[in-house]
């Protein structure tokens, strides 16, 4: 059986990621909505809160980890983002915002625990 690409494998922790915060209430507003300054994986909807979420995988810690991987160069790039976003879509403009960050790590992720960090960071 081949390896699955470092796409796919992160299309399916992205998937993952979804149905899980789908299963905590969340509402999916977005997904992959790319712009100039980058991309979000998901922008979701936590009761009135809009949430930019970041999924974050990676294979093992070698290189630090998923969540060590949100360093301030990529924080500056969601912030970016997030704001053209609001900007395309100013209806969501007036609502809390907030960045999450869910991790996945290993080989086979498919039904592993995630780590969901709410609040990741500031902007």
């Amino acid at each position: 059986m081949a390896a699955a690409s470092p796409t796919s494998a992160g299309q399916a922790a992205e998937t993952q990621a979804l149905e899980y915060l789908q299963g905590h209430g969340l509402q999916l507003l977005a997904r992959n909505w790319r712009c100039k300054g980058g991309e979000l994986d998901l922008v979701m909807l936590d009761a009135d809160t809009v949430v930019f979420v970041e999924v974050r995988y990676r294979l093992h810690a070698a290189f630090g980890g998923a969540l060590d991987s949100i360093d301030g160069r990529k924080q500056k790039r969601l912030v970016l983002a997030a704001s053209l976003f609001l900007q395309k879509e100013p209806h969501w403009g007036n609502h809390p915002c907030r960045f999450d960050v869910v991790a996945l790590q290993g080989s086979h992720h498919a039904g592993r625990p995630l780590q969901w960090l709410k609040n990741a960071f500031e902007c």
